[in-house]
Parts: structure tokens; sequence; C-alpha cells
């Protein structure tokens, strides 16, 4: 069963609590999602340890549940 983008968002901000989230279905099947995150946690971090620290935040739920997430992080 896909994730839905109010799942995706509730996820993401269970481990990035000042993220702002702006998700979009690709392909309009609740499948292939494109990301922007924005979040002071990613302040000094590199663009992979971003990504992880989102991905953790999925909770493995990424390749089976959620089948594609593009991501575009961002620290303010």
């Amino acid at each position: 069963m896909p994730l839905q983008i109010n799942e995706i968002k509730k996820l993401i901000k269970e481990t990035i609590p000042d993220a702002e989230i702006e998700i979009k279905d690709l392909m309009g099947d609740n499948n292939h999602y494109s990301a922007t995150i924005k979040s002071k946690l990613f302040k000094n971090l590199s663009k992979i340890e971003q990504h992880k620290l989102v991905y953790k935040s999925l909770k493995g739920k990424m390749g089976n549940e959620l089948h594609a997430l593009s991501l575009n992080t961002e620290s303010f």
C-alpha cells in the first residue's frame, strides 16, 4: 500500500520537527514523489548526511511502501 503525502510528512516531522516540507506526486500514483525539505538540523551536514537523516525518518518504508522519493534538502 503506497504512502500518502500526509503520512510522509508526519514521519519526517517526528525526526525533524522544524522541517518545512513540500512534496509533489510526480506520477499521480501515490508512489513517486519529489520532496523539498528545509531544516536547521541540516546545517553543517553534507547533502548525503541530510538525505540519510530524511531516509532514517521514514523508518524503513523507503523501497517498500514508498517506491521513489527524489530529495532536495536545504538548511535555513
